[in-house]
């Protein structure tokens, strides 16, 4: 199984519109953040995990083929908002998008074109279900397991793929749920920066905490803002051994 990481940043992406900071300036890609998305690809299946206001952008320099279906993390814009943009690849057919029922319900009402009985030609064709934390599902010859964590009050979904697992914009998690993630040895999981707690956000060290939890081997973290610094000097200095910055168009291949 191959994981790409589309984007990486967080509902602002990297550089902040307006922003001198010295991440924001950088010349390193590894400092370009687009909103958070990745590809689970298999040789036969291929999923999305959220579809972001950047997906155009993001999509480009990947080989053009079917989406067998994508997977909502929540509701917000910054995770949704590039839905829209999936028309082309309805020439391969109906694209099948999973969400929890809030998520769904705000689909509903982003995307109501999409959803009418007589549909204006051309607009993306969609099968919309309804899915559960808990509750396993099957897309080809992926299994999937959504986990939910908590986004401040609001319950959004994390998904767990055999040994490796994907969670973003979770600031706390219930210990059954934690339990579902028993096992994972690679781990993805949001890390807005190192300072400033935030409301709905994780910080580094809740991340590095979780994954200690969790017992996973390797973690990279992602949803990541300009406030977490440079990534060259992150990843070198200031976090601990397999923990580190994940970076947009980064691809890691799983085995077993």
């Amino acid at each position: 199984m191959q994981i790409t990481f589309l984007g990486t940043g967080t509902s602002c992406g990297v550089p902040v519109i307006g922003c001198q900071c010295e991440v924001c300036q950088s010349s390193d890609a590894k400092d370009k953040r687009t909103r958070c998305s990745i590809l689970v690809e298999t040789e036969t299946t291929r999923l999305l995990v959220d579809c972001g206001p950047d997906f155009r952008q993001q999509i480009l320099p990947q080989p053009f083929r079917r989406i067998d279906g994508i997977l909502i993390t929540h509701a917000h814009y910054d995770h949704m908002g590039g839905m829209d943009d999936i028309r082309p690849y309805c020439q391969f057919g109906e694209i099948n998008v999973y969400a929890d029922p809030i998520a769904r319900k705000s689909m509903l009402q982003m995307l109501p074109y999409c959803f009418e009985e007589h549909r204006y030609p051309g607009v993306p064709a969609i099968g919309l279900h309804e899915i559960h934390a808990g509750q396993r599902l099957t897309i080809g010859d992926i299994d999937i397991l959504p986990v939910q964590v908590m986004h401040g009050r609001l319950p959004i979904l994390g998904y767990r793929f055999g040994r490796f697992a994907y969670i973003t914009d979770m600031k706390t998690i219930a210990p059954d749920q934690e339990r579902l993630l028993s096992g994972v040895e690679v781990l993805v999981v949001n890390a807005l920066r190192f300072d400033k707690p935030h409301h709905s956000h994780q910080l580094v060290s809740d991340a590095v905490s979780f994954a200690r939890r969790v017992g996973a081997r390797r973690t990279l973290l992602t949803h990541v803002c300009h406030d977490v610094g440079l990534h060259r000097q992150v990843n070198a200095h200031r976090l601990p051994a397999g923990v580190e910055l994940a970076y947009d168009g980064q691809k890691l291949e799983l085995f077993g």
